[in-house]
């Protein structure tokens, strides 16, 4: 089941269609019982996960059994020339975007991943800086869709490391238009990636749709996840641009989680937005893996607003039954999901 091998990296235009035509077709399907051949994916002894861009931002939070957050007077002070001392603190930048950074330790070895990079050019780069994070630790990027809100800081990142590439794990779908078109409003096409320009910039793309294993088999990457449930039916509105025109493209495919498996815990698992739904992904990565138990949820669920709010109640349902020992919800997850999980959870 795991894909080692990359994609073509042509820039010819039959051959991307190509890539985008064999990933529109495939469709959600339902599978039931466990996987036949597991992937085995290695235990970790701890795992790390730093929020480099989330929505909001609290510094005056302070520190909990299972975080350490980043108050104001943990940051950097900044230049400012309208205080008598001629600076401030000012703690981290919030957007609307998401990004994380997944240091796993397995013995004495350790390992540094990036998944997805926020949405404005700086805001993954300002707070790496505030955070003091040691970005040539950053061993690998992996992209959890094409939306621009995860895909913004590469240039950012790239000034940060000086150009020292790194490879970049995503679907190839990354690189196809999208836009929302809801009835009686104006289409809202996204920013597409560039696949030249992050190659001009050191960065070395590798295309998968299926699951991969990175980092001495200590991270799995999900790749497309199977859609399951009844009730987590994608974004309407949203679609995608083929080869004639615009279609549909609810369930945004090209959706992605990373996995780690932390020893005697379970499984974590790191969304971006959730387009494919929290549930389906917790049970696709039990699937995966055969391990049946999940340790933690964190990262974008994507319940906010009118056309998801009925999805809360069963999705943290179904969370309640996985009985996961730490929900991390965060960016498009929104408030109504948030105070339901913690209600529940």
């Amino acid at each position: 089941m795991c894909d080692g091998g990359e994609h073509g990296h042509s820039h010819d235009r039959d051959h991307e269609h190509d890539h985008r035509a064999e990933a529109a077709a495939a469709l959600p399907r339902t599978i039931d019982g466990s996987a036949i051949d597991p992937i085995h994916l290695e235990p970790v002894d701890e795992v790390i996960v730093t929020t480099l861009v989330d929505n909001s931002y609290d510094g005056l939070l302070t520190d909990s059994s299972f975080v350490r957050r980043t108050g104001m007077a943990r940051t950097p002070r900044v230049d400012a020339w309208q205080f008598t001392g001629g600076d401030t603190v000012t703690g981290l930048v919030a957007e609307h975007g998401f990004s994380a950074l997944i240091t796993t330790r397995r013995g004495d070895r350790t390992h540094t991943l990036l998944f997805d990079t926020g949405i404005s050019p700086d805001g993954l780069a300002e707070n790496c800086e505030r955070l003091e994070i040691d970005t040539s630790a950053i061993e690998g990027v992996v992209l959890s869709h094409n939306h621009f809100d995860h895909a913004g800081g590469f240039g950012g990142l790239a000034r940060l490391r000086r150009r020292h590439g790194l490879p970049i794990t995503v679907h190839p779908l990354v690189w196809t238009p999208r836009r929302v078109a809801v009835p009686g409003q104006p289409e809202w096409e996204f920013p597409v990636l560039n696949r030249r320009a992050l190659e001009n910039e050191g960065f070395t793309v590798i295309e998968r749709r299926q699951p991969s294993l990175l980092l001495d088999d200590s991270v799995l990457i999900t790749g497309e996840v199977d859609r399951t449930t009844d009730f987590e039916q994608g974004m309407r509105f949203h679609e995608i641009r083929g080869p004639n025109g615009w279609e549909p493209d609810p369930l945004i495919m090209d959706d992605q989680a990373v996995i780690v498996n932390v020893r005697d815990q379970g499984l974590l698992v790191i969304t971006g937005c959730g387009h494919a739904g929290a549930v389906n992904i917790c049970r696709y990565a039990m699937r995966l893996t055969g391990v049946a138990r999940l340790a933690s949820l964190m990262g974008g669920l994507h319940l906010a607003g009118p056309a998801f709010e009925p999805v809360i109640e069963p999705t943290v349902q179904a969370l309640r039954m996985m009985s996961p020992t730490l929900v991390v919800p965060a960016h498009c997850t929104g408030w109504k999901a948030q105070h339901r999980l913690a209600a529940v959870l």
